[in-house]
């Protein structure tokens, strides 16, 4: 039998006085933490069965609101935006596996929309002047974000005002940003941006976020139901799951933790205009494949096991083995990795999150979410607050690295 997997008992107290003391300086009002090792002391790494044995660290800091008095929980709810991209990504790739959609087909007998494509000469140049697209835009094309369209810029201006970006804003696409939601029906989303140009030619070019837009709309056409219906029952059903979804009842919407970021005009933390609870307890117009989840902690645990363990969860196959692989292995050639705008920054990608040269994938989410596993290590660290400085200010990154070395 394995023995536990071994975490260490003082760097993990060391990563919980880092995140309180960073809770109790104000620059967040509160977090919550797994991290996470799997598999036994010997080898160290994941296996694709469930013999293998965990241990689990869990710690919660701090409050929903700076001065609420509602304490972080195990279970409190939160909006992992650009967490969502792995989840829906996974559903694709489920769909490959049943068969249903060929990686390397064209997207075109399910999104007609986007068949016969033009793509602009130059990427800040006319619409009108454009040549012709070299080759369909596949299913692999959306997953590994090379589908010719995408963010172009750096914050604060991820979409520059071009004439592409300019066209997509008039449309109503909602391109980049979680809130406010589009508020096209994916039907005449997919339409809208139908009539834009590609930016680039299929295949060539990593550019983030609107691959995982389409994906959505593509799920729903390719199962004839509606992406949330999708991804439930290939994901979200299968891991148990049951606190994610793009609805939520209103119990665990009214308990959304508040969103801070901070302020460009006075340049300190302040709380963010964010949808009120009732957007996220009624059904989404667009349910969006990019940033349009609500999880949990455990919840995303469960996702995060699967791919550790290559697939499987509690004996059932959720995922097969090779399309684990093609999520967590980097998709991209080298100049591709080098050319990636924001926010790859010199990392590669899988399909929906980012390889590291070291094999580590994950993603994080621009409310203040991260995740990331450590697959040499058998090793998942998860770090959910609704503070976006946390991402940019070295919070996850002090926490991964202090995680890491916990199972060192």
């Amino acid at each position: 039998m394995a023995s536990a997997p071994h975490l260490d008992q003082d760097a993990l107290q060391d990563l919980h006085r880092t995140i309180a003391g960073r809770v109790e300086r104000g620059e967040l009002p509160g977090a919550v933490t797994l991290v996470a090792r799997i598999g036994d002391d010997d080898s160290a790494a994941a296996t694709d069965t469930d013999t293998d044995t965990e241990h689990v660290d869990v710690a919660t800091f701090g409050e929903t609101a700076f001065g609420s008095a509602v304490p972080m929980t195990r279970d409190t709810p939160f909006r992992i935006t650009s967490m969502t991209k792995p989840v829906v990504a996974a559903a694709v790739l489920a769909l490959v596996d049943a068969g249903v959609l060929e990686l390397d087909g064209p997207v075109d007998p399910f999104l007609p929309e986007l068949a016969d494509r033009r793509v602009l000469k130059r990427l800040d140049g006319p619409l009108e002047q454009t040549v012709p697209a070299d080759r369909a835009v596949t299913v692999r094309d959306l997953l590994t974000f090379r589908l010719g369209f995408g963010m172009n810029g750096a914050p604060p201006a991820v979409n520059p005002p071009i004439p592409v970006n300019l066209a997509a804003e008039e449309r109503g696409l909602v391109l980049a940003q979680p809130e406010p939601r589009t508020a096209h029906a994916p039907d005449e989303w997919i339409r809208l941006f139908g009539e834009l140009p590609l930016m680039d030619q299929p295949g060539t070019r990593w550019r983030y976020n609107v691959g995982s837009l389409v994906q959505g709309v593509l799920l729903a056409r390719a199962a004839g139901k509606p992406l949330e219906d999708v991804v439930e029952e290939h994901v979200l059903g299968p891991l148990g799951m049951t606190g994610t979804g793009f609805t939520v009842p209103e119990e665990q919407a009214r308990r959304l933790p508040a969103y801070y970021a901070t302020d460009s005009a006075t340049g300190k933390l302040a709380q963010q205009p964010a949808d009120p609870w009732q957007t996220w307890a009624a059904p989404a117009v667009f349910p969006s494949g990019a940033a349009g989840l609500i999880s949990t902690l455990d919840d995303y645990y469960a996702f995060a096991r699967m791919l550790l363990r290559h697939g499987t969860h509690e004996g059932r196959r959720v995922l097969s083995a090779e399309s684990v692989e093609l999520m967590t292995t980097n998709q991209l050639t080298p100049d591709q990795v080098a050319e990636a705008p924001f926010p790859l920054d010199g990392a590669g990608w899988g399909m929906g999150m980012s390889v590291t040269a070291d094999g580590r994938y994950g993603w994080d989410g621009g409310y203040g979410t991260f995740w990331s596993n450590h697959p040499h290590l058998g090793l998942c660290t998860i770090f959910l607050s609704q503070t976006t400085d946390a991402i940019f200010n070295g919070t996850t990154a002090e926490f991964d690295a202090l995680a890491v070395r916990a199972a060192a």
